[in-house]
């Protein structure tokens, strides 16, 4: 298992009238989380698009527990429970500065290759890097 924690501020725009967070919000949050936890492996989106890999979204499920509101300091949690082979599967969790669990989801991403546009196998930088970082549960 590899597990990666990054913090977003809620800005006033991605509210509703209410101040709680827009529903359709969060899984740009998972997507800031996606993207930092490549970087912390030393890989990137654009790195892996320069090489001919694409990331398309196959599922994404969302749980909402509370709302997160207008300038909390959330916690998104970043989680990868099995090695990535044609797909990579990501859980995530969002606390408040509270350590309120307000949020859960899912994303299924698929590796893609860019010029036939059919699945291929996890490119063997991004396996190598989460070998390293790997912690068997």
């Amino acid at each position: 298992m590899y597990a990666f924690e990054t913090q977003i501020r809620v800005r006033y725009g991605e509210t509703d009238q209410m101040g709680y967070v827009y529903y359709g919000n969060y899984p740009l949050y998972y997507e800031v989380a996606r993207t930092e936890m490549l970087r912390s492996l030393g890989l990137s989106y654009a790195q892996m698009e320069q090489e001919g890999i694409f990331l398309p979204v196959r599922s994404l499920e969302v749980r909402y527990m509370e709302a997160a509101r207008y300038d909390d300091l959330l916690t998104v949690k970043v989680m990868l429970k099995e090695l990535p082979g044609v797909r990579i599967h990501f859980y995530y969790e969002l606390y408040n500065e509270w350590q309120t669990l307000l949020n859960t989801g899912e994303t299924v991403l698929v590796f893609v290759d860019a010029h036939t546009r059919k699945p291929r196998k996890a490119p063997q930088s991004l396996l190598s890097a989460l070998g390293k970082k790997w912690e068997i549960k």
